[in-house]
């Protein structure tokens, strides 16, 4: 597996169910805002809605960073359309939900089970020049924690806005954050 931080999304294209419509979504579609790409198994199934729902649970939260989120199976738009339309949690989804039937978005992002046809759990941080700052993949039967991916989320984005400084671990936003110097090195 190639390391994908700071590396630029490659080009898709491919539809979203999102808000009652079916909308077109590629990598242009990510660039001048932040945008968390969270890849999962399959629509009607167990971990899944659990992760989702967390996710949509803490959507205003991402909202405020402003940052989209992006939830991306191999399944079409359509499923996502009608599993949205039939579980309570998947209801309270407000952010897109990506089709990728070609397997070409869990592919790029280097996901793709190709014996199942299904991605693992991948979560990938993008920043507004489309560039990966953050990748995290799991095995299919762990599951992701939505707030853990917020405070990800604003550590990126500081350390972003603030060349030279580091986010230690468990950093919280307002806390201490390290300028690393020859000052700091065996003093931490």
């Amino acid at each position: 597996m190639a390391n994908l931080i700071n590396t630029t999304v490659k080009p898709f294209k491919t539809t979203a169910y999102h808000n009652g419509k079916f909308v077109p979504v590629s990598n242009e579609t990510l660039l001048g805002k932040w945008s968390v790409v969270v890849f999962y198994p399959a629509d009607f199934t167990f971990v899944c809605p659990t992760e989702l729902g967390d996710l949509a649970d803490n959507y205003a939260e991402f909202q405020k960073l402003g940052v989209e989120i992006y939830g991306v199976s191999t399944d079409t738009h359509f499923t996502h359309k009608a599993w949205h339309d039939t579980s309570d949690t998947i209801r309270k989804v407000q952010y897109p939900l990506v089709g990728d039937p070609t397997g070409t978005l869990a592919r790029n992002f280097e996901v793709m089970i190709e014996e199942e046809g299904l991605a693992l759990r991948g979560t990938f941080v993008i920043n507004p020049e489309g560039q990966i700052k953050l990748c995290e993949i799991h095995d299919n039967g762990i599951g992701r924690d939505a707030s853990e991916l917020l405070r990800k989320v604003k550590a990126a984005q500081y350390v972003a806005n603030h060349p030279g400084e580091v986010c230690p671990a468990k950093w919280q936003e307002g806390a201490e954050t390290l300028k690393p110097s020859l000052d700091l090195v065996g003093k931490i």
